[in-house]
């Protein structure tokens, strides 16, 4: 579980943001001050950090200059300053990436997911072995938790990857949709079966070529399957 922390002073938009990574899994903790975040940025080791640019009592690019003088923590700068050089100076400071209010949410997580890819590529040592597993043209690697279509990368959630990849481990076999619920969001979760309906939907949007059979197939009354 990937552990975000947000440095934020505007409330309402940190809560938001904090609800949808818990939604997407992830861990999160949210200060609404420089120096309360800064602080919590050095006490801990956080996969990454949040950070807005004008922040009470010490300003955003302070933070990051001072997070990496100690730190290699990558930080996704959130602000409504959207002028050549503020960006510049955001990134110079060290920002690994930066995004201007208002943001659609959906843009958040996918910058936060792609710099998280890219930590944990750059992290591995290039001798490790992937573990991937293929069907037709898509390849997912397990340890970075990617998945591919050719030279593709597909953006997926947490739950769509979830789903995808027990799918993948296992083609030709028919699962229910029961089953599938209990290994995807846990035995003791309370959401409705018809949730992995939409779920594959949201996949098939993303993995299937238009004009073609659909890489998941329905086994209607049933649930769902990989045929080889």
């Amino acid at each position: 579980m990937s552990k975000i922390l947000i440095i934020e002073d505007e409330k309402n938009l940190a809560r938001f943001v904090e609800l949808e990574l818990k939604h997407e899994g992830y861990e999160t903790e949210v200060h609404f001050n420089g120096r309360t975040g800064l602080e919590a940025a050095l006490a801990e080791d956080w996969d990454a950090i949040l950070l807005d640019l004008m922040l009470p009592e010490l300003n955003g690019l302070e933070v990051c200059r001072r997070v990496r003088q100690v730190k290699n923590t990558p930080i996704i700068m959130m602000t409504a300053r959207d002028s050549v050089i503020d960006r510049v100076s955001g990134l110079d400071h060290g920002a690994d990436d930066y995004i201007v209010k208002p943001f659609a949410i959906e843009e958040l997580l996918a910058r936060l997911r792609a710099l998280l890819r890219r930590i944990s590529i750059e992290g591995e040592n290039n001798t490790a072995k992937q573990t991937t597993i293929k069907y037709r043209d898509l390849v997912i690697e397990k340890e970075n938790r990617v998945v591919r279509r050719g030279d593709d990368i597909i953006e997926l959630t947490k739950r769509e990857y979830e789903l995808l990849l027990t799918l993948m481990e296992n083609v030709n076999v028919v699962l229910a949709r029961d089953v599938l619920l209990s290994k995807v969001w846990g035995y003791n979760s309370d959401v409705e079966t018809n949730v992995v309906d939409v779920y594959v939907r949201y996949i098939r949007n993303k993995i299937d070529r238009p004009g073609e059979p659909s890489y998941i197939q329905t086994v209607r009354g049933t649930g769902y399957v990989m045929r080889s």
